[in-house]
């Protein structure tokens, strides 16, 4: 099918049709039928804040379950992650100008001493894709850099990732920091990475131990809800 073919198709269908056919796309990981998508609902007066939610969102949620359920697999979900992102690139700017409301903040980085980087990066592009904003602080992070990014980004959520056995206490070097610093309760901290395991983070002070990047989405928006209701509450 040619692109312009491809073009006709698209602008052709009707709203929901054409969300319906963006869930397909992410789940594909076809980047420019996406963002041509998300151009088509620009001009058809959707608000950016309504692209994101229910089609970009709403199909990287599909995406989401089914990489927890083992339905697909790191790099289906990386490439899906990278659709989004084409979208996302076109709505960012929009949503800046309209004060568009957020699901929360996210700093993540692969602790000091490790350069491992995939798992992060696929937890990055699924909190993205679940409308979280990310600051990704790259690999082999300091505990000064962790400390310098929470006080000018202002997270709600730290993020910790660790592939190597060696660099895993470097995560209790972190949290006893934020703990001396009188700031640890200010974040909601999480772990992850292959070697860790639910005792690991219990025992380094962490709020939650995440097994993969589906895992994550939920468990930071289970406690950016329930530190919201407490500031309600509070």
């Amino acid at each position: 099918m040619s692109e312009q073919e491809d073009d006709i198709i698209l602008s052709e269908l009707d709203d929901n049709e054409l969300v319906q056919q963006m869930y397909d796309d992410l789940y594909d990981g076809l980047k420019e039928e996406i963002e041509e998508a998300v151009e088509i609902l620009l001009e058809r007066g959707w608000a950016p804040y309504r692209i994101l939610t229910e089609a970009l969102v709403g199909g990287m949620t599909v995406v989401g379950n089914d990489f927890r359920d083992g339905i697909l697999f790191v790099p289906e979900v990386l490439l899906a992650a990278n659709a989004m992102k084409g979208g996302m690139f076109i709505l960012k700017p929009l949503l800046a100008e309209t004060g568009a409301p957020r699901v929360g903040k996210m700093v993540i980085g692969t602790v000091k001493g490790d350069i491992h980087d995939i798992g992060k990066n696929l937890v990055s592009m699924m909190m993205e894709g679940a409308g979280f904003e990310v600051v990704d602080l790259g690999i082999n992070n300091a505990v000064e850099t962790y400390l310098e990014a929470l006080e000018a980004e202002k997270p709600d959520i730290l993020g910790m990732s660790a592939l190597l056995t060696t660099t895993m206490p470097y995560m209790k070097v972190v949290i006893d920091t934020m703990v001396e610093k009188q700031i640890r309760d200010d974040y909601i901290v999480l772990v992850g990475g292959a070697p860790l395991n639910e005792e690991f983070g219990k025992a380094i002070g962490a709020d939650a131990y995440c097994r993969d990047a589906a895992v994550a989405v939920e468990t930071a928006k289970e406690w950016v809800a329930r530190k919201h209701n407490q500031m309600a509450a509070g």
